[in-house]
């Protein structure tokens, strides 16, 4: 997984980011005696000096900027203030500490107690990203533990249905309009979450959908952000290294639904926490459910499924009465929550419902390819490559692929990350005994972690499952990852099903601070060909 644990401040942060694309290309300067008042700080400053952007990466800092120097695991911001200087940083705002490092920066320095917790809104602020007149991009913030990624791309694909312009902010890409930019965290700092915000704004596009993961919230990466709509997927276990406990994650969820940071939310009650989270939501809270046994009381009830090839048609009926008929391609229960919570969260921002169901009756927008996201890579045998890396996640996979052909095998290509929440890896060890028939346990990003003791700990939960159970399993460690994807291609035959989990639309695999290139989706397509299996086009694979 690519999400980083702990803040990452400059020298610590991934390379690689285009500082002019996350930002808009005209922004007025502001006097630094403006960003002083506006930030609480006392002291006079030099009248002269304009800031016109912000940064907390020394290598991104543009003409113009104020640098954050902030304090990292290693070493502190502001020890990189001279590159910032050299690079066109007309200030400094830092902690104490770091204030105490630049007695002779060279430029005006601010020092705040805690300096992170002030630089969203003060990015809101220099940018104008939401001003209260004048058009801006009706904004989506989908949370939750699984289905993020897919909901927003929903979300997306129905309003270019209903004929908008659309941003996406999230894991796999950022896009403005038709221009893609490279993604590397879930959500991005708050300087850069500002920036696109106003650079969408300038470019007029009509609506954005963001990814909001607890560690943006944790962070601060979404401070000063105001969501017109926000939803909520589901909460499963995940990220407990950073939280310690559910109840801590559930409670930086439900920082999202305040009325502060949105003006509505759509919440999906299917489980305790989603019907814990729509009885506290600050923000005006319209409730759905997707299961049959869930939200007996909930606004609207996902009604009358009906499958058609890998996807489902299906109602979405209000207790009212009100009904929209709704599709997806995709295959999957969890499918049909991600474009029904999609639908409602459009529905919700004021797009009138005949207008809606005429844009999905039209379009067939929820069958959009998520890269990554339960992505057909060939046929026979059914090959599908997931970001499943969580133990709800990967029952979900498992269950939504098996065939109902007598005799076919699911067989499962898996592993955990390293140095993330240990507890779960027997737990999808465990999941994958009992829901597949061959499981092939291989490695995922081991960072810097033991590859091997990884492994068995997953395969501890999968041979306990398999013997409690009297299972028959059969189940094998091999790796590398590739090895792994060719030796499960080579025990199916065309009526089965390979379902390689955990790392989806990834392209690099960590092991030991040494990034390796590897693609599931490329693997699994060379091993289908080299068996002499059909695969799909590499276009519609690489995407």
């Amino acid at each position: 997984m690519t999400e980083p644990i702990t803040p990452v401040p400059d020298s610590e942060q991934p390379s690689g980011f285009q500082p002019s694309r996350l930002r808009p290309a005209r922004v007025e300067p502001l006097g630094l005696a403006a960003v002083t008042e506006f930030l609480g700080l006392s002291g006079s400053v030099d009248v002269g000096v304009r800031v016109c952007g912000l940064s907390l990466n020394s290598r991104t800092v543009l003409p113009g900027d104020l640098y954050v120097a902030l304090p990292g695991a290693a070493r502190h911001g502001a020890d990189f203030v001279p590159q910032a200087v050299a690079a066109g940083a007309v200030a400094v705002l830092t902690d104490p500490a770091g204030a105490a490092r630049l007695s002779d920066a060279g430029v005006p320095v601010l020092a705040a107690h805690d300096p992170r917790a002030l630089v969203g809104g003060l990015s809101g602020f220099i940018y104008r990203s939401q001003p209260a007149e004048g058009p801006r991009p009706a904004l989506f913030g989908v949370t939750g533990t699984n289905g993020k990624t897919t909901t927003t791309y929903f979300i997306n694909s129905l309003q270019r249905a209903l004929g908008r312009t659309t941003g996406l902010i999230g894991t796999i890409e950022i896009l403005a309009g038709s221009e893609p930019i490279p993604s590397l965290l879930t959500t991005p700092e708050s300087t850069e979450v500002h920036g696109l915000l106003a650079l969408m704004r300038e470019r007029r596009i009509d609506g954005a959908a963001m990814e909001v993961s607890s560690h943006a919230l944790a962070y601060h990466r979404v401070d000063g952000v105001r969501f017109d709509v926000v939803g909520f997927t589901n909460l499963t276990q995940d990220h407990l290294d950073l939280h310690g406990t559910m109840d801590d994650y559930f409670a930086t969820k439900a920082q999202l639904f305040t009325a502060e940071r949105a003006a509505a939310a759509v919440v999906t009650v299917d489980d305790e926490w989603g019907r814990r989270l729509a009885g506290l939501s600050g923000a005006p809270a319209t409730t759905l459910a997707t299961t049959a046994d869930a939200g007996a009381d909930a606004d609207w009830r996902v009604t009358e499924r009906e499958h058609e090839g890998l996807g489902t048609r299906f109602v979405l009926a209000h207790r009212d009465g009100t009904r929209l008929r709704l599709r997806t391609g995709l295959p999957g229960e969890f499918n049909v929550a991600n474009a029904a919570l999609a639908a409602l969260m459009v529905l919700t921002s004021g797009v009138p419902l005949e207008q809606l169901q005429a844009a999905v009756d039209g379009q067939d927008p929820f069958t959009v390819q998520v890269p990554g996201r339960m992505q057909l890579v060939g046929t026979a045998p059914a090959a599908i490559v997931d970001f499943a890396h969580n133990p709800d996640a990967l029952a979900r996979a498992l269950r939504a692929v098996r065939s109902p052909e007598q005799g076919a095998k699911v067989i499962v290509v898996f592993g955990a990350t390293g140095q993330r929440d240990q507890t779960k890896r027997p737990t999808m060890g465990a999941i994958a005994a009992e829901l597949a028939d061959v499981v092939i346990i291989t490695d995922d990003d081991p960072h810097d972690e033991d590859a091997a003791a990884i492994r068995a700990d997953v395969l501890a939960g999968a041979r306990r499952a398999d013997a409690e159970g009297s299972l028959g399993r059969q189940i094998l460690e091999v790796y590398p990852r590739a090895d792994a994807i060719e030796r499960a291609v080579s025990l199916a035959s065309a009526a089965d099903t390979i379902l390689v989990a955990g790392r989806g639309h990834e392209v690099w695999q960590e092991v030991k601070g040494v990034n390796l290139a590897l693609d599931d989706r490329v693997e699994l397509r060379s091993a289908l060909t080299a068996h002499g299996f059909s695969a799909l086009p590499a276009e519609r694979i690489e995407s």
